[in-house]
């Protein structure tokens, strides 16, 4: 049976779309919704470094790093920020510190010249060849606590296994998140 449409009938659509309009825009907006966050490059621990492999290791390091950027972004768990005083402090840093994942005070510093609550240190361990780990950190600048730590192993010196295991860290610190919330809203 068909219900014949009427003026009042149009608006009550009317409405229901104009409702819906904004949740159906919400994707991209939710992306802003997490704590801002500063995440430097990303270090290499390795007990026998190649040296034939360290362009490759370079462009490994920052491929992730920007796949961890851009998927916490996308999901809205922080704002990352990325400016001219984080490079330069960063650079400063480098220069005194072989690593920044576990120095504290330069993820302080780091913090601090940034304007954020919270850094996001990340650093892949290189056991072998075949095992290798990736790993990130984030801590708060103001009082130096960890609040949360990531590790996903992986196998494979190579740029699919370093992509893969990187996503599939996104996708965990993005589950449990959702879980997380999910249970909150439990009565």
């Amino acid at each position: 049976m068909h219900t014949p449409e009427t003026p009042a009938t149009n608006r009550r659509l009317l409405i229901r779309i104009l409702l819906a309009t904004p949740l159906l825009l919400a994707g991209p907006v939710a992306a802003a919704e997490g704590p801002l966050i500063v995440v430097p490059p990303f270090d290499l621990i390795e007990e026998h470094p190649d040296p034939g492999l360290a362009a490759d290791h370079e462009r490994r390091l920052a491929a992730v790093r920007q796949q961890f950027v851009d998927g916490v972004r996308e999901h809205g768990l922080y704002r990352v920020v990325e400016s001219a005083a984080a490079d330069e402090a960063v650079s400063r840093l480098r220069a005194q510190h072989a690593f920044l994942y576990n120095c504290p005070d330069c993820k302080a510093q780091l913090g601090a010249a940034s304007g954020v609550p919270m850094v996001a240190a990340g650093w892949v361990q290189k056991v072998s060849n075949l095992i290798l780990n990736i790993n990130v950190e984030v801590s708060e600048v103001a009082s130096g606590r960890v609040v949360l730590v990531k590790s996903v192993d992986i196998r494979g010196n190579n740029d699919e296994s370093w992509r893969r295991g990187m996503r599939f860290l996104v996708r965990d610190l993005v589950e449990r998140r959702d879980v997380a919330a999910g249970s909150r809203l439990r009565p």
